[in-house]
C-alpha cells in the first residue's frame, strides 16, 4: 500500500518556500525541482480542524474550499484571531504595513513583530515597506485611519494578485513606487496613536525570491488549479512560487497550485502522470502582456 501524506501548508523561510507535512516533516521547494503528488483513490478531504486540535466530527468539506475547515471548526478558528480581529490582549509589538502586489492592488495590514518579514511571503506581496511599530491597538487604529483616510482596503483576494503577476513592471523602482508614494501620503496624517512609533519608507523587493523577475523567469502561467478530486494527479517544474501559490510548468503549459487546496487530502506519491485534476483559465488584469514572466 503506498504511503500517505497529510499537508499542513506552505511556509516561507529563509532560503524559500517548504511545504509542511503533519507529523512534521518538511520538503524544501527550490525552483527547477519537480513537484508531483496525487490524491489517494477513493479518499474524502477532511476538516483541518481548528488552534491545533482535529475536528471532532471528522467533517467532510469541499475540493474548492482553501480554508479547508467546516463551518464549526472555521467559527473556533476566527474566535481567537488577530487576522479576524477578535483579540484585542496580546502584548506583543505589531507592525503596520504597506504591502503591493501589483499595479494598483496595495493594502494596510499588521503582523507581530517577532515574525520579520514572514507574513509578506505568506501573502504573496511583491515588495513593501512599513509604516510604523507598537502595540496591537494602536497598529489597529493606524490601520483603520489608513483605511478610512486614504482608502487602502486591508485585504486583497488571491484571484486579483495572480491575475497582475504576469505583467508586473521591470524594476524594483517601478514596482516600489506605488508604495512609497503612498507612505508619503500616510506619513503626513493627522492622528496617529502616540504609541506607535513611525518608520521610514525602506522599500522591500520579493520578485527574485519568488522567481518572477529577471533572465530566471519562467513562462507566464496559463491556467489554475480550480481543485483536487480523488485519484486526481499534478505534476511539473517549479518555475516560480509566491504566498501559497506554485506556477507548475505541467504538459498543459504553467499551472498555478494555492497549496491551501491540498490540505485535509491523503496524498500519495506520482511520478510522471499528467495533470488529472481540474484546472480553469487563468485570468489576467486587463492590459496585461503575454510572456513577461
Amino acid at each position: 500500500m503506498a504511503q500517505v501524506w497529510k499537508c499542513s501548508g506552505l511556509r516561507w523561510a529563509a532560503d524559500g518556500p517548504v511545504l509542511t507535512w503533519v507529523g512534521g516533516r518538511r520538503s524544501a521547494l527550490a525552483r527547477g525541482k519537480r513537484v508531483a503528488f496525487g490524491v489517494a483513490e477513493g479518499g474524502v478531504r477532511i476538516c483541518v480542524g481548528a488552534r491545533g486540535h482535529a475536528c471532532p466530527a471528522r467533517a467532510g468539506v469541499t475540493g474548492r474550499s482553501t480554508g479547508a475547515r467546516c463551518e464549526e471548526c472555521a467559527r473556533l478558528d476566527r474566535a481567537h484571531s488577530v487576522a479576524a480581529d477578535t483579540i484585542a490582549d496580546d502584548p506583543r509589538p505589531y507592525r503596520v504595513y504597506l504591502a503591493w502586489f501589483g499595479p494598483g492592488l496595495v493594502k494596510v495590514g499588521i503582523t507581530a513583530h517577532e515574525r520579520g518579514a514572514a507574513r509578506l511571503l505568506e501573502q504573496g506581496a511583491v515588495c513593501f515597506s512599513w509604516l510604523g511599530c507598537g502595540p496591537l491597538m494602536a497598529a489597529r487604529r493606524t490601520e483603520e485611519l489608513l483605511r478610512a483616510a486614504l482608502g487602502v482596503p486591508d485585504r486583497i483576494p488571491y484571484a486579483h494578485k495572480r491575475a497582475v503577476r504576469a505583467g508586473l513592471p521591470a524594476s524594483e523602482a517601478e514596482r516600489t513606487a506605488e508604495i512609497a508614494e503612498l507612505h508619503a501620503r500616510a506619513a503626513a496624517l493627522g492622528g496617529w496613536p502616540e504609541s506607535l512609533t513611525p518608520e521610514p519608507f525602506r522599500g522591500v523587493d520579493h520578485a527574485g525570491v519568488f522567481g518572477i523577475e529577471g533572465a530566471g523567469r519562467g513562462p507566464a502561467a496559463v491556467g489554475e488549479v480550480a481543485e483536487l478530486v480523488a485519484g486526481g494527479a499534478i505534476g511539473g517544474e517549479l518555475v516560480a512560487a509566491a504566498g501559497p501559490d506554485l506556477h507548475l510548468a505541467t504538459e498543459r503549459g504553467v499551472v498555478v497550485l494555492d497549496t491551501r487546496l491540498m490540505t485535509g487530502w491523503e496524498l500519495v506519491s506520482a511520478g510522471g502522470e499528467p495533470c488529472a485534476v481540474p484546472v480553469r483559465e487563468l485570468k489576467r488584469a486587463a492590459g496585461v502582456q503575454d510572456g513577461l514572466f
